[in-house]
């Protein structure tokens, strides 16, 4: 696929997507939303990549401003909803669950890691993008807002799920209700974020966070642990426990078992086979 809307690159086992279109705060389209869809079905499916990384173009001082005016405008002028997609944009983390097919519900389906390094501005639409990742980082001075109130829409895609199973009730009815702009401090402390770090240190630390869960932790461990997590967000304690156990009489025939007992052993780094 040509990418206008984004871009995608590999460094050494982590997918960095960067959401690009700087004149616009990195908007978001329906143009975007099929390239960001494809970026991550080619992350997914390189087994050389370890981990997903998502940001914004730093020239355009935002992670995501929201869904892009003429957007908005021309959803009033059709009198309806237009995602901007049709049938043939890509379905990266289908298939696996099916309470997880769904628009940015299917990151719980990519069996990889995904951390959003927010660099500015996460509003609306990127607050959503910013919430259905694993992981959240952001630079200082970063602000977020859900912003669906001022347009009289309901909360976006899943918003109304996901906020309050990381942050709790009380703030994400605050978020949700008010559609009030709210600091990266406040999201620290609402325990919406993992880490805040000075701007210019944020992509450094994404990526050494990211380089670690690469070496330090095998593909199979960190795709069926992200599984467990949010499949157990639909199950029953015993049902948690005896998933696990299916799953750890099954991974430890893997040969990536023998070879972290053996890296262990070994004081040595593992050579992963994924």
């Amino acid at each position: 696929m040509e990418l206008k809307t984004t871009r995608y690159e590999v460094r050494d086992g982590i997918a960095v997507v960067t959401l690009a279109r700087p004149q616009r705060r990195n908007a978001w389209t329906g143009r975007m939303h099929t390239e960001y869809r494809w970026c991550l079905r080619e992350a997914d499916g390189d087994r050389a990549v370890r981990v997903i990384v998502v940001t914004g173009d730093a020239e355009g001082q935002a992670f995501c401003a929201g869904a892009d005016l003429g957007a908005l405008e021309g959803h009033s002028e059709k009198g309806r909803y237009d995602p901007g997609v049709d049938d043939s944009i890509p379905m990266p983390g289908y298939g696996v669950d099916e309470h997880f097919d769904a628009t940015f519900a299917y990151h719980f389906g990519i069996g990889k890691p995904v951390i959003a390094a927010i660099n500015g501005a996460a509003a609306g639409v990127g607050l959503v993008l910013a919430a259905f990742a694993d992981l959240r980082f952001a630079a200082a001075g970063a602000k977020f807002t859900a912003a669906h109130g001022r347009f009289n829409f309901p909360a976006e895609f899943g918003l109304s799920w996901v906020l309050p199973r990381i942050v709790g009730l009380t703030h994400a009815n605050d978020i949700l209700l008010s559609s009030r702009v709210f600091t990266a401090d406040e999201a620290l402390a609402m325990g919406f974020l993992n880490r805040l770090v000075a701007p210019e240190a944020l992509m450094p630390a994404v990526m050494d966070y990211a380089r670690n869960l690469a070496d330090s932790v095998a593909p199979g461990s960190a795709r069926e642990t992200k599984r467990q997590i949010y499949r157990d967000l639909h199950r029953d304690a015993a049902a948690s426990v005896k998933a696990a156990e299916a799953l750890l009489e099954a991974m430890i025939t893997e040969p990536d078992y023998k070879e972290g007992v053996k890296a262990w052993i070994g004081k040595r780094k593992a050579e992963w086979t994924g």
